[in-house]
Parts: structure tokens; sequence; C-alpha cells
């Protein structure tokens, strides 16, 4: 265990949180005013995250709080094939090559690509292949929940929202729950 202190700015304060709470299992924050009045200070005591977890030695869990992420085998029952997912994510990130102007790109595909990802590097665990797919995953599934934060809801939230802490903490888990909600309203 170890203590924080942080002097920040008081529009910093969510994302400083946010961040301290992904990597820390943290006490309540608390929040005192600085002492010149325009900035606010932050103290919590923080716990050494699991060696293992920080390695990456373990595989991710499945299950976090109250509830439970959906399931690999559940969230991708439907889903096409791996090879047509490549082809469309492909496809989709040429047609934005070709022309930029088009905007940005919709969250599906930002979905279905962490969704891919996620595939791919479950199928790499369950051979036992230890490639840093697992990473490129995670980060795809970063991608997606920090275009989650800055939209309205775009996200169904249900049981976690973008900000929410086991969201953070297990990204993919979220990947598997927009998923499977997006792919049942299709």
């Amino acid at each position: 265990m170890f203590d924080i202190r942080i002097i920040c700015d008081p529009a910093d304060e969510p994302d400083i949180t946010r961040a301290l709470t992904a990597a820390f299992d943290c006490d309540p924050i608390q929040r005192r005013p600085a002492h010149n009045g325009h900035r606010i200070r932050l103290y919590t005591k923080a716990f050494h995250p699991d060696p293992a977890t920080l390695l990456n030695d373990a595989p991710e869990p499945t299950e976090v709080g109250p509830t439970a992420w959906p399931t690999p085998e559940d969230t991708y029952a439907t889903a096409p094939g791996i090879t047509y997912e490549i082809a469309w994510t492909a496809s989709t990130a040429r047609t934005l090559a070709k022309n930029p102007h088009r905007g940005d790109v919709d969250r599906e595909y930002w979905l279905r690509k962490a969704a891919l990802l996620d595939r791919i590097a479950l199928e790499h665990e369950a051979d036992g292949v230890r490639n840093g797919t697992d990473e490129i995953a995670a980060n795809a599934a970063r991608q997606l929940i920090e275009i989650d934060q800055n939209r309205e809801r775009d996200h169904s939230g249900a049981p976690y929202g973008p900000d929410h802490p086991a969201t953070l903490a297990h990204p993919r888990g979220y990947v598997r729950q927009e998923y499977a909600v997006w792919a049942e309203n299709q």
C-alpha cells in the first residue's frame, strides 16, 4: 500500500480519477482545495496490483463485480467468420483512407474491429500462444471505450458503462458486452 497525493486543475479531476482507479485498487479518493484556491488536491491510498496482472501472465478474468461479462462463446456465437470480419474491417478502412473527408468512422467499425481482435486473441490464448495479440485486442477495446466516453448514449451501458472501473480494468469484457447487444439488434 502507498499514499498518493495529486495537485491538479479541477477540470483534470475526472480523467485523473479514472486513471487512478484503472491502475490501482484505491480507497475512496478525497478532494481538498489547494492552498492557492485555484487547484485541488486529491488524496488516496492505493494498493499494488497483482504482479501476474502487470506481466500479463494470467488470462483475463471474465467476471468482475456482481455480474459476469458475457462469455466469448455467447457473445460471438452468431458472429460472421473471422475471415469475413477481417475483409469487412479492411474494406471499411480502405474506404476511409480513399475518402478522408468523409468524416469520423462510425462506432460500428470500432466495435467490430475490437471484437475481431478479441476473437483472434482468444484463439491464440486457447492454443497457449503468447504473441501480443491479447494486448493488441485490449488496445482496440480501449479505443472503443474512449469513443464511447465521448459520445452520448451510443453504448448499451449494461451492466457497465464506458466510465465504470470494471470497464477500465477489463476492456475486452466491455467489447463483448457491447458486441452482444449490437449483434442482438442486427
